[in-house]
């Protein structure tokens, strides 16, 4: 189903409030000005055993205006829905521009770069693109469906398991969001969008009485920019999942300890799609790998002098970075510089090709253009570089997941993502799950408790001997991923395909807790 944006957001004042404030910015002599308006509502619905154990809805409204004076960023935001308020934002911007400028100054802070002139913010061209409208392929708003609707269903699923044996506690929760996003700069671009998403969950909890052992199973349904159809049957096999569900933990809770020691590793979409946010998506942030973005988790190790050189992985490992996926979580029309969404190579054949930009980085290091990476959660926040969907293509003749099994003498079956470790650098990670099964001789076994896998990036990528056909591929992602100081949190997906991959290292967490 097509939607129109909300009357509701075109029936702000968003065309004079951005008016008046790009007037006062050309007027102040800024080079460059944008404004933005959000709405953000975000609501939650959280059970317990079945019993309601919280709920929010919260909306976010506001707008911002950023500008290049002088050759430094201003910022400023404000709630004031009036012409006369929103050029005072934009006073506000030009001003901490020139106190920017100022403190750079005598800091002397103005290093030299590639273009002679690191410390002075340049964009990279866009085109102009006049009054574009963009809405995310949803059937269903789920802030249209009635909150009792929500919670019914979620308690339905919580029953269903609860009444399974060797189920003693079940958590479940659903968080949706809804965004109206409208942008308009002194170049002449205007954009207004519309996204929604969501994301439910449920966990099982077994408990073994007389040991008092006991451990715990979530589904493996992503979160997704879809609607309330997601939970009613479109897009994911909800039935399937929850009759299976108290089986596998049950099984899960006789399972051997690993030994641990080399395996081959047929890792499910469910737990890949973490790893490849982990090692490519943030390695591959061109911030990060400049050394821009440093306090918050850190640099990248594919550093910008090996673009084009860096071998990556294997020669299977094609890897996109893409704002157009559908129903992907980073999937816009256009970005918060008013760049259109794309889709280009980060990897190619196991060579670094390519990274995620924004128009400030773009401009820093040669690029003609940004793809379309700058992002901020909510009009209070500065827009960052952040994360498109980063996705590792399958083979277009590539096996199934039972025939990369099938070709396994001693290995393991990993599905569902649990924790993960990795460096400052993107470059020693460990990974966990939620199932672990054992394969022997092309045959799942039964299941493995206490399994990490450990390596470094390239080893890992390196060692991928197979990759999944189009049968096999699954968007994953999370809501979740923080950035920036003030932190900010955006959500990504990772598409994926199961894959193969030899000689990995495997630990067994017990033992590693114990040294």
């Amino acid at each position: 189903m097509a939607h129109e944006i909300d009357q509701s957001f075109r029936a702000l004042p968003l065309r004079p409030l951005a008016d008046a404030a790009l007037a006062r910015a050309r007027s102040l002599g800024a080079e460059h000005a944008d404004f933005r308006f959000e709405r953000v509502r975000s609501a939650s619905w959280r059970l317990r055993d079945a019993r309601p154990a919280g709920s929010s809805d919260t909306t976010d409204l506001g707008y911002a205006v950023r500008v290049v004076h002088g050759g430094t960023w201003g910022f400023a935001s404000g709630v004031d829905l009036t012409p006369d308020a929103a050029a005072k934002v934009a006073s506000q911007a030009v001003a901490m521009a020139k106190l920017s400028a100022q403190v750079i100054s005598a800091a002397g802070a103005r290093s030299t770069g590639a273009d002679g002139q690191w410390g002075r913010v340049e964009l990279a061209g866009e085109p102009v693109h006049a009054e574009r409208t963009w809405v995310s392929s949803y059937e269903i708003d789920p802030f249209d469906v009635p909150a009792e609707e929500k919670a019914a269903l979620l308690a339905g699923w919580s029953t269903r398991l609860l009444a399974a044996p060797g189920v003693d506690h079940v958590d479940a929760s659903l968080l949706t969001v809804h965004e109206n996003k409208f942008y308009a700069d002194t170049a002449g671009t205007v954009t207004t969008q519309q996204r929604v998403r969501l994301h439910p969950q449920l966990t099982a909890v077994s408990v073994d009485e007389s040991s008092g052992e006991f451990d715990s199973m979530r589904t493996l349904a992503p979160p997704a920019g879809r609607g309330w159809e997601y939970l009613t049957g479109t897009g994911w096999d909800w039935d399937g999942e929850l009759e299976r569900m108290p089986e596998l933990l049950a099984e899960k809770m006789r399972a051997p300890s690993v030994e641990p020691g080399l395996y081959d590793l047929v890792v499910d979409p469910s737990n890949l799609w973490l790893t490849i946010h982990e090692s490519i998506g943030h390695a591959t942030e061109l911030d990060r790998a400049l050394g821009y973005e440093a306090a918050y988790a850190g640099t990248s190790f594919a550093t910008f002098d090996q673009l084009g050189k860096l071998r990556y992985g294997s020669d299977l490992m094609n890897v996109t970075g893409d704002r157009t996926a559908e129903h992907g979580l980073a999937t816009i029309g256009y970005d918060d510089e008013g760049v259109a969404a794309q889709s280009w190579d980060l990897v190619k054949d196991g060579t670094l090709v390519g990274y995620q930009l924004d128009r400030r980085i773009a401009r820093l290091t040669g690029f003609e253009r940004s793809n379309g990476c700058a992002y901020a959660d909510s009009p209070g926040h500065v827009p960052v570089q952040r994360m498109a969907n980063v996705s590792l293509r399958p083979d277009p003749a590539g096996m199934s997941t039972e025939d990369l099994i099938g070709g396994v003498d001693r290995g393991i079956y990993v599905v569902g993502d649990r924790s993960w470790s990795i460096d400052m650098q993107r470059y020693n990670f460990q990974f966990t799950g939620q199932r672990f099964f054992k394969i022997v001789n092309g045959r799942v076994t039964g299941q493995l408790r206490d399994v990490a896998y450990q390596a470094t990036t390239t080893d890992f990528w390196g060692s991928m001997a197979a990759v999944g056909g189009p049968q096999t591929y699954v968007l994953g992602g999370a809501f979740n991923c923080g950035k920036a100081q003030p932190g900010q949190v955006a959500a990504v997906s990772h598409g994926c395909p199961s894959a193969l991959f030899k000689g990995v290292n495997i630990l067994n967490t017990t033992q590693e807790a114990g040294r």
